[in-house]
């Protein structure tokens, strides 16, 4: 259906395009002695310091003498303000459940106001407003929000005899500008408001001067004809859509940088994003990916439940490194990997997949490789960092916090192709495929697991053994490489008085039991990732005479 601007609105959709609101959002201060200075003033003169639920609240004095309460402005995601009235009514009902769920998930309970353009949070006096801005400053569909004390006035002087005194210890020796913002019936516009304030102010001496475009200060003011409300410690939030204004999405999360970056991204547009792990690793592996999942829901998400999927894909992997061409086993596992996600996703009516791939990052990901895979599924794969930098990526894991997290998980998918191709060919997929076991992978499948994600604190289920690792070989012990022919030939590995076998990892599966099994092989390869994952392989399958060797 298309969407129409709502009669009375055009104009203030007009001013606030998301390039407008960028500009805006440059100018967001953090907190400074205004709000100190607001709430002594406040206190002092016996004037009331509460915001009431605003100018176009059906009961707008009702929520004013309020003491026990803190209260903040909540202004809308530019997108959200340019929205036809019935989508727009739709998306700020879910803001405010939204944000009365998030507080509860801490432990605090609010009242949150929902208006045509804007939502009051009110925050018990006993939360403090850092805690209080915290939450506020990590829930989806927020563009900025501020503390909000509103004072009664008759006149364009009483606001700026009480105004004035307020921001001056703000602007002292910096540039400022004022915005007005007004509503209903008065004798003076806002323009005539912001200058006649930005004149007080510019001739008490104490500021750097007006600047209009880049402002190192900028005074918030609204009014709406009963009283003004001063906006103090504004501050910017992550935008976007409200959390579930979108349909659901299965995000397949390695725990590397792109994964949780590309599971962000759905969630600041409103997507509830579930999360599907490949299991490649151990239980090691898992723990770290389920313990970047929760971060993420728990910082951005926590309005509502999601389900963590845990597919055990060594089987798989496995099946793959016996029987495929190694230079195409690449382009297969993701290719496998969709397949799975893909029957998860119908089963549980999830309508699109997401995935952190970016177009030529690595070998799978070239333009023809993602045509090739993405033609395994015909359900809907999404990837929001299709055209990012490695670095822009790093930089944002950075800003949402999973960077940490990130940098301690190894890449297991791409370890399993040496020399692999960056122009697959359909057919020649398609026919490596038939040597497949395709029963290993509905296995797969049919034991994977789900986990409530605010249960995520526990440890996968399931014991798994542990791999020894050693830095010298000892008497018995046979060096077994693991690393692909091409590595071997042009690297070949050795260590004096040692013995050395080389077994392609692809080989592994079917050829080590063929090995004498009095001795114990030490596992190697470069990085140390193949020769651990083929270890907890084998140790699974009964062998318990295998190690990995560091060097």
């Amino acid at each position: 259906m298309e969407e129409k601007d709502i009669p009375g609105q055009k104009a203030e959709a007009l001013d606030r395009t998301p390039d407008a609101a960028g500009k805006e959002a440059a100018s967001l201060k953090e907190e400074g002695p205004l709000a100190e200075a607001v709430q002594k003033a406040a206190a002092e003169n016996g004037a009331s310091a509460e915001a009431t639920e605003g100018p176009e609240s059906s009961d707008s004095g009702s929520a004013i003498d309020e003491p026990e309460y803190s209260t903040f402005i909540v202004k809308l995601f530019p997108e959200i303000v340019v929205k036809s009235k019935p989508v727009r009514t739709r998306m700020i009902r879910i803001l405010t459940g939204n944000i009365r769920n998030v507080f509860q998930n801490s432990g605090i309970r609010v009242k949150v106001l929902g208006n045509w353009d804007r939502v009051f949070v009110k925050v018990p006096v006993e939360v403090s407003r850092d805690t209080a801005s915290d939450i506020l400053s990590r829930i989806p569909g927020i563009h900025s929000f501020s503390e909000v004390l509103s004072f009664p006035y008759s006149s364009l002087d009483d606001i700026l005899k009480t105004a004035a005194p307020l921001a001056l210890p703000e602007i002292t020796g910096k540039t400022f500008c004022v915005r007005c913002k007004r509503k209903g019936q008065e004798t003076f516009t806002s323009v005539e408001l912001e200058r006649a304030l930005g004149e007080v102010l510019w001739e008490s001496g104490k500021s750097a001067g007006v600047s209009l475009k880049k402002p190192q200060i900028t005074i918030h003011i609204e009014v709406d004809g009963k009283k003004f409300y001063l906006l103090s410690n504004t501050r910017k939030g992550i935008g976007g859509y409200p959390l579930s204004t979108q349909e659901d999405v299965l995000s397949l999360i390695s725990g590397g940088f792109d994964s949780g970056v590309s599971s962000f991204d759905f969630i600041r547009r409103g997507a509830r994003v579930h999360y599907c792990f490949f299991n490649m690793g151990g239980r090691e592996h898992e723990i770290g990916v389920r313990e970047e999942a929760h971060f993420i829901w728990k910082k951005y998400g926590s309005s509502h439940r999601v389900k963590f999927f845990a597919v055990p894909f060594e089987d798989v992997v496995g099946e793959i490194l016996e029987k495929i061409d190694h230079h195409l086993m690449g382009v297969v596992l993701k290719r496998m990997m969709m397949r799975a996600a893909a029957k998860i996703a119908e089963r549980e009516g999830i309508k699109a997949l997401v995935t952190g791939e970016s177009v030529g990052q690595v070998s799978s990901q070239t333009i023809t490789n993602l045509s090739v895979i993405d033609r395994v599924t015909p359900v809907l794969i999404l990837r929001p960092l299709i055209t990012m930098d490695k670095q822009d990526i790093i930089d944002k894991c950075r800003e949402i916090g999973t960077e940490e997290l990130a940098a301690a998980m190894p890449e297991y998918c791409g370890v399993i192709s040496q020399k692999p191709t960056i122009h697959a060919d359909l057919g020649r997929i398609e026919e490596e495929e038939k040597k497949f076991d395709f029963s290993i992978l509905d296995k797969a499948v049919e034991d994977s697991r789900w986990t409530d994600i605010r249960e995520i604190g526990e440890a996968p289920k399931g014991a798994e053994p542990d791999v020894e690792y050693v830095t010298s070989v000892s008497d018995g012990e046979v060096v077994l490489d693991v690393r692909a022919p091409d590595e071997t030939e042009e690297n070949p590995l050795r260590l004096e008085g040692a013995e050395i076998k080389e077994l392609p990892f692809y080989k592994i599966a079917t050829e080590f039991g063929n090995l004498d099994q009095t001795k114990t092989y030490l596992l190697y390869c470069k990085n140390g990732v193949m020769s651990r994952l083929q270890a907890l392989i084998l140790k699974e399958r009964g062998f318990r005479n295998v190690k990995v060797i560091r060097i």
